[in-house]
């Protein structure tokens, strides 16, 4: 079975929000079939940081990306998420 790579640009809903503390809420969040293969940070503006999360998933698995957009959208501290790029691996 192949795998995926989704690369998520994750923007915190303010520039006071933990950084370390969002990465364990995402990780927590994420359904049993995903994985964080890794986090980077890219500055953005004015003290924003953004979150970049690497997330390894099934390829054959229907909706997973819709699903876990959804998880991660719905935590605090998340402002919006931006797919990147989407490759198989």
């Amino acid at each position: 079975m192949a795998r995926v790579v989704v690369s998520l640009k994750i923007f915190p809903s303010d520039i006071d929000v933990d950084l370390n503390a969002l990465r364990e809420r995402i990780e927590k969040s994420l359904p049993s079939y995903a994985s964080v293969y890794r986090f980077e940070e890219e500055p953005i503006a004015f003290g924003l940081v953004a979150l970049i999360a690497h997330i390894v998933l099934p390829e054959d698995r229907a909706g997973g990306l819709d699903e876990i957009e959804r998880c991660i959208q719905g935590l605090e501290g998340v402002g919006d998420i931006q797919t990147i790029m989407v490759r198989r691996v």
